[in-house]
């Protein structure tokens, strides 16, 4: 039988590093989702910038999306599922500063350092997760 991996529970030192990485993401895509859902002008205004038109409905649809996605995030059984719709919600939102030359290291990467917090509080907080993606020290290091 051949083992693929072993998974190695995470330190409690791991685990809270986990928790306030996952922390910080699901504090500001909250508030980035119910802004969406109040038709403020800074919002609208973005929105028109980045080719989207004014629309409220469209915006409010966004808030939507980010909330039921974040709140599968927070909810460890459904937290993988939440961080790979979360992942294709941030992938266009990068694509949209891409298309209309955002600056890169402050706007079009943004949506890549939420996603490695993203990932990287699940990954250090979730035993199944460690399990699938594990890092395997070389045979030489052991």
């Amino acid at each position: 039988m051949t083992v693929i991996a072993e998974t190695v529970p995470a330190s409690m030192p791991a685990r809270w590093v986990g928790r306030i990485l996952s922390g910080l993401v699901i504090v500001f895509l909250m508030i980035d989702g119910a802004i969406k859902l109040v038709p403020w002008p800074v919002v609208t205004e973005t929105m028109d910038r980045m080719g989207y038109g004014s629309d409220d409905a469209l915006m409010r649809g966004l808030g939507a999306i980010t909330i039921v996605c974040t709140v599968l995030y927070a909810i460890p059984p459904t937290s993988i599922l939440g961080a790979i719709l979360l992942t294709g919600y941030l992938g266009g939102a990068i694509a949209s500063h891409v298309r209309i030359g955002s600056p890169l290291f402050t706007h079009t990467l943004f949506g890549l350092y939420l996603g490695l917090m993203l990932w990287g509080g699940l990954w250090l907080r979730d035993r199944n997760l460690r399990g699938l993606i594990p890092f395997r020290r070389h045979p030489r290091q052991q």
